[in-house]
């Protein structure tokens, strides 16, 4: 239904949300359901490297710091990419940028699956793979990026403020799942080789790149070109804080899935197989919790940014003080649960608050700005987390539950974190921004 500002004043007008306008119900529910699919096909790519790539990089004689720097340079590329694709999307339409991740995506996934049976059979030298793999995930880290900044805006432009935190939530969700669900599919898909996943997985994202292409409407008109002058700067008073939380919450959440296969593997004196499956299994448990979170929890009680902020902030304290006790299978899946309980709340809380807090005009770029936070913790881990589990395995988490009880102040203390609402009230304008206190 088209808002309508004379019943509701705080709504936004129509001329700021073109895209609700010109797309009915119907076909806004098949599009965020066409969105939510692809974004959970590169969420689980992005994961099902951490539950995978361990042990085979340990059998095929790659070390842990170099595991640690596949990742970490397509993270970087992710963090530096990810606010160009989000601008990007504001001006040549979501659409297309849409495409470009998923293709990016496809072709980068496939072909590292392709690059590590050629060194799985001594077709190249340990030499000459490591710097393969790192290019070729390179891809994903300068294309994929664009996927999911152009999807959340795509959301936010069809959703009115009082909508926005459920539909970008939802959206954001999506590929928070996919993160956790890659791995329990590759304990799945593993029976048929340790390679299946990384095909499957590539092909779902052309799948979905083709429906894409002939089953999402867009018939908003891009704009011609940016102006520089207006474009959303990362020191932003609108900006800057919600990056502080999504840097923290990263941090936290590639600990987990960076460090998990090593500790599960050492801690519970595992063989390559047995820590790929029961590692997956344990991420499995993690995506289930996620899913209850933001299916169930999120959807079915309304919650708002602030509760999604805070309580994920206490469970993941939680999460991190069992992994810290570990000393069991039992105890770790526990600490994997609650981890995905907390991710499934922070998240899409995190992608919800910074939408509310900017301009209409303004949701691509703020997407790609906390787009690129999601990646910031692969970047820097491999160099903090990774260096201290050599030291001591507990080392990673003690230092994630710091970063937690940081952003947790954080969270309650700064007044724009701590205000964003989504509904409408005296404090909106009249075009339904939100106004920060003070």
């Amino acid at each position: 239904m088209t808002p309508n500002s004379d019943k509701n004043p705080g709504a936004p007008k129509g001329d700021d949300l073109p895209g609700l306008q010109q797309t009915s119900p119907e076909e806004r529910k098949r599009a965020f359901g066409i969105l939510f699919f692809c974004l959970l096909c590169v969420g689980m790519g992005q994961s099902l490297f951490f539950a995978i790539l361990p042990p085979i990089a340990r059998d095929l004689g790659l070390s842990e710091v170099q595991v640690g720097a596949i990742f970490s340079l397509s993270a970087l590329l992710w963090v530096l990419s990810s606010p160009y694709w989000g601008r990007t999307s504001d001006v040549i339409g979501r659409k297309k940028v849409i495409l470009i991740g998923l293709a990016g995506f496809g072709v980068s996934t496939i072909g590292f699956a392709i690059f590590i049976w050629m060194g799985m059979n001594g077709m190249v030298s340990i030499a000459l793979l490591f710097p393969m793999l790192v290019g070729v995930r390179a891809i994903f880290g300068t294309f994929g990026s664009g996927t999911m900044p152009a999807a959340q805006a795509y959301v936010a432009d069809r959703t009115t403020r009082a909508e926005r935190a459920s539909g970008v939530a939802t959206i954001g969700a999506a590929f928070g799942m996919g993160t956790v669900i890659g791995p329990g599919v590759a304990a799945a898909l593993i029976v048929f080789g340790l390679l299946a996943p990384f095909f499957t997985v590539g092909s779902l994202a052309f799948l979905s790149a083709l429906a894409i292409w002939f089953l999402l409407p867009e018939r908003t008109r891009p704009r011609e070109r940016e102006d520089k002058k207006k474009r959303l700067k990362v020191m932003d008073t609108r900006v800057w804080p919600f990056l502080t939380v999504g840097v923290l919450t990263a941090m936290g959440q590639s600990i987990v899935v960076q460090v998990s296969a090593f500790y599960f593997q050492d801690t519970l004196s595992l063989s390559v197989e047995d820590a790929a499956q029961m590692v997956g299994i344990g991420m499995m448990a993690m995506a289930m919790a996620t899913l209850f979170a933001q299916l169930v929890l999120i959807q079915r009680f309304n919650l708002s940014v602030q509760m999604m902020l805070r309580s994920g902030t206490v469970v993941m304290l939680v999460a991190f003080a069992l992994m810290i006790a570990g000393g069991n299978y039992a105890t770790l899946v526990m600490a994997l649960v609650a981890a995905g309980l907390g991710f499934g709340l922070l998240r899409p809380g995190l992608s919800a608050a910074a939408s509310l807090s900017v301009e209409p005009d303004e949701q691509g770029a703020i997407a790609g700005f906390i787009g690129s936070t999601a990646a910031m913790g692969h970047v820097v881990n491999p160099f903090i987390a990774l260096p201290l589990y050599q030291i001591m395995p507990e080392a990673p988490f003690i230092l994630a539950a710091v970063l937690m009880a940081v952003m947790g102040v954080f969270i309650v203390l700064h007044p724009l974190v701590s205000s964003v609402r989504s509904g409408v009230d005296d404090d909106d304008d009249h075009d339904g921004h939100t106004v920060p206190k003070g």
